[in-house]
């Protein structure tokens, strides 16, 4: 007898070509959910390993965000707005999917989104964590700025997606991967992706085009995670800067670690999530 099942669902949110998302679900949807947004380059696939050693206790909800996996952007989307329309998309979701209270976690791309859907609408969540993320550029100036750099990207993604993928992973923050044994592997299910949806996702849902959630952290009551690779110099300062700023949370530093910390000590990063979920 099965008793992990797999379903999928597409969903394309009203009105049409404003915001795709592909929901795969593992485990009894009886239990308790458990909602996984993955990062750049990657798909809801990522999180697989983590979904199945979960599955006695959780149901995982995998999300292909928009330009991943098997959730593509039509040509003539707008770029004004798409960011909160994924945030709103996905609130529309969970809320179909679940009348309880889930844990959130996201990581980098998929953790900026998942802050402000947490920050936006805490009620969906009992818990969140946030994997190497941030909540945005303060001002307008740095904004245009990342999106002029995020353009430049998103042009070597759609001239030469290999050596595009070859750039990207030669960048500090992702030291500590290309040293890993797993890294291989990743750099493989990276090249899978849609190079025109990918650089379509970059212009979308890039920093640049993200609001500034700096502003509202201190606002929130709902108890959130941060965690941050200790070589992941940058985000080793925000995700300090956002607990400091954020009632009901706490960062974790994770020795040794770079940016896709729950990749190089995966087992350290899950039992943190259940230790985090677990506490009164």
């Amino acid at each position: 007898m099965n008793t992990n099942p797999i379903t999928t669902r597409a969903i394309m949110t009203s009105p049409p070509k404003n915001t795709s998302l592909h929901l795969t679900t593992i485990g009894d949807p009886a239990l308790p959910k458990i909602v996984f947004l993955h990062g750049f380059l990657g798909s809801g696939s990522d999180w697989l390993p983590f979904a199945r050693k979960l599955a006695e206790r959780f149901c995982s909800i995998l999300v292909d965000l928009p330009g991943h996996g098997a959730a593509g952007i039509p040509a003539d989307t707008e770029a004004d707005g798409f960011f909160m329309r994924t945030v709103e998309a996905l609130a529309v979701e969970i809320a179909r999917i679940t009348a309880e209270p889930c844990v959130l976690v996201g990581y980098s791309m998929g953790g900026r989104i998942g802050l402000a859907l947490a920050l936006r609408h805490p009620e969906l969540f009992s818990k969140a964590v946030i994997v190497s993320a941030s909540p945005g550029l303060r001002t307008e100036a740095e904004r245009a700025a990342r999106r002029k750099s995020d353009e430049g990207v998103a042009r070597k993604i759609e001239r030469n997606f290999e050596g595009f993928i070859e750039f990207w992973y030669s960048q500090p923050l992702f030291s500590t991967l290309k040293s890993h044994a797993l890294f291989r592997e990743v750099e493989a299910q990276r090249k899978q992706g849609s190079p025109e949806q990918l650089a379509r996702a970059l212009r979308l849902l890039g920093t640049g085009n993200q609001p500034s959630f700096w502003d509202e952290l201190p606002g929130n009551r709902l108890p959130m995670l941060f965690c941050v690779g200790e070589k992941d110099e940058k985000y080793v300062e925000i995700g300090r800067h956002m607990a400091e700023l954020c009632p009901e949370s706490r960062v974790e530093f994770f020795e040794g670690c770079g940016h896709t910390l729950h990749i190089e000590e995966p087992e350290r990063f899950l039992a943190s999530v259940e230790r985090f979920v677990d506490q009164k």
